[in-house]
């Protein structure tokens, strides 16, 4: 959790030694890659008058994926970006994690406390797809001047900002470069040249977008020895399972082979809810399956004028439910930093001061509880990392 020394407050004015705060209107922004933290990066900036481009290499701007879990923190993130209301329409919220033995029996609810307000419930799950399409259009809606289908392809520092060169022959000049693509950065590999490389957790996940059962109301898990299947509601009509298996090597997966596979998975689970969901797992089903990774960059996470936020320095595995989360709130704090300071460097310097503690603990807990998962360890120790981290993340960013 952030040192309070580290911390200020968003709404306080910036006080320093003699500096005034920047003006962002005369500020312009380059954010690379247009995933959940650029879009975030974009939305805020736009709000403080900053003049932002955001470059995106897919030219269908498209989000892959099933489902998506979002605790309490990434709600009240969506609170600030003003989204909520979107999600809370298109997507589910609710509240408490039901916890159950793999014959059935619910032996416990995980409390989730409502982070983002008294009238919003303590967590929730949207479709990835519909949760990308509600930033794209609060990004447009915003004013960022979005370019799809086009990325860098040189980056050279400069002592008042950065001239970056696109791929569509465009060279232009910036005050800061926001890195935000992604786990396999082809920003961090140009500009941190020692930079970590991505790590497979020995640990994949299955999810299978499904009709939503009239028992399914919050988030729900079987806890089985060594595969965990749970499912969360992503709409009225819809939900996704997801399933983690221990895979200790990294080997490609035939998709023709998805379904049975998934369901095979589940055999072992005799819960009646269960197999009623593995039931309706068939060819036709939605069905992603994704080899786990995680990446914690040490710092700095900034060189010069560009710095780099999300995945691109903090890729997590999905064990606490936080990797959107704390990526978002990367935006957030940094457009908070540069509305404050009296120049980009100390903005990015305490930027990174508010950040680094809370995305090592995201990153390196989720990894500690895939270990356990994978291991068929010690089920207390388990209970108390989830604890002790979404205590954790219930406080201020």
């Amino acid at each position: 959790m952030d040192s309070t020394s580290e911390r200020r407050d968003p709404h306080r004015p910036y006080q320093s030694q003699g500096d005034k705060p920047m003006s962002l209107s005369h500020q312009r922004i380059l954010i690379i890659g247009g995933g959940f933290s650029g879009m975030a990066a974009a939305i805020e900036l736009r709000k403080l008058g900053a003049q932002v481009d955001l470059v995106e290499i897919d030219p269908g701007w498209r989000s892959y994926g099933a489902g998506i879990s979002l605790g309490g923190a990434t709600l009240r993130a969506f609170r600030r970006l003003g989204i909520l209301e979107a999600f809370l329409a298109q997507g589910n919220a609710s509240d408490g994690v039901n916890l159950h033995l793999p014959h059935g029996p619910q032996v416990a609810t995980l409390p989730t406390p409502r982070i983002a307000g008294a009238d919003v419930p303590g967590g929730g799950a949207i479709m990835r797809p519909v949760l990308a399409r509600i930033l794209a259009e609060a990004t447009r809606a915003a004013g960022t001047n979005v370019r799809l289908g086009c990325t860098f392809s040189a980056i050279e520092q400069e002592a008042d900002g950065v001239q970056v060169t696109f791929t569509d022959g465009q060279r232009q000049h910036y005050d800061l470069v926001i890195g935000a693509d992604g786990l396999y950065s082809k920003v961090r590999e140009t500009v941190f040249e020692n930079a970590p490389q991505p790590r497979y957790s020995g640990q994949a996940v299955w999810r299978a977008v499904l009709p939503r059962l009239p028992e399914i109301e919050t988030a729900t898990m079987w806890m089985g020895l060594k595969i965990k299947p749970g499912v969360n509601p992503v709409s009225k009509t819809e939900m996704y399972l997801f399933v983690t298996e221990p895979r200790p090597t990294n080997d490609h997966v035939d998709p023709a082979t998805f379904a049975d596979r998934l369901r095979a998975l589940l055999d072992a689970f005799s819960a009646p809810t269960l197999q009623s969901i593995r039931s309706q797992i068939g060819p036709d089903s939605q069905i992603v399956f994704r080899p786990l990774e995680g990446l914690l960059m040490p710092r700095p996470w900034s060189r010069g004028r560009v710095v780099l936020i999300g995945d691109t320095v903090h890729a997590t595995t999905p064990h606490l439910a936080s990797g959107a989360c704390i990526g978002i709130e990367d935006a957030l704090v940094l457009a908070d930093e540069l509305a404050q300071a009296g120049d980009v460097p100390t903005a990015l310097s305490a930027f990174e001061a508010r950040r680094w503690e809370r995305c090592r603990m995201v990153v390196e807990n989720s990894a500690r509880l895939g270990e356990i998962e994978i291991e068929g360890g010690d089920k207390e120790e388990h209970s108390r990392i989830m604890r002790e981290s979404l205590m954790a993340l219930s406080q201020p960013i």
